[in-house]
């Protein structure tokens, strides 16, 4: 099981924790799971970046980056380093703690 701390850049939102959180699922299922907004225009096959997510703690507990994930970071709004898409961070089997900043979803047209 894993702990999971979301923070936001959205002026508003607190930090949210998520314990007991599953292996064998994504980020973003997690995410959507919880009641917490993150657009994922695609459906999550890996076909936009709206999904796009930064992790600051724990990627080893993700799956690797794969190119087509990596060619879609590269369209995200302000890609860094640490940028993922949250439907493809599948969670590994274990346990420990993972931490992301969701971006301000307010700049995708439509909000």
């Amino acid at each position: 099981m894993y702990s999971l701390k979301i923070n936001f850049e959205q002026k508003g939102l607190e930090s949210v924790t998520l314990s007991n959180v599953k292996p064998d699922q994504s980020l973003l299922e997690v995410i959507l799971d919880a009641g917490i907004e993150l657009h994922h225009n695609c459906g999550a096959v890996c076909a936009c970046s709206t999904c796009h997510l930064y992790v600051n703690k724990g990627m080893e507990h993700l799956a690797a980056l794969s190119d087509r994930e990596e060619d879609f970071i590269d369209r995200a709004l302000i890609p860094r380093i640490e940028s993922r898409l949250g439907c493809q961070c599948e969670l590994a089997e274990g346990n420990g703690e993972i931490e992301v900043t969701l971006p301000d979803q307010t700049q995708f047209l439509g909000e």
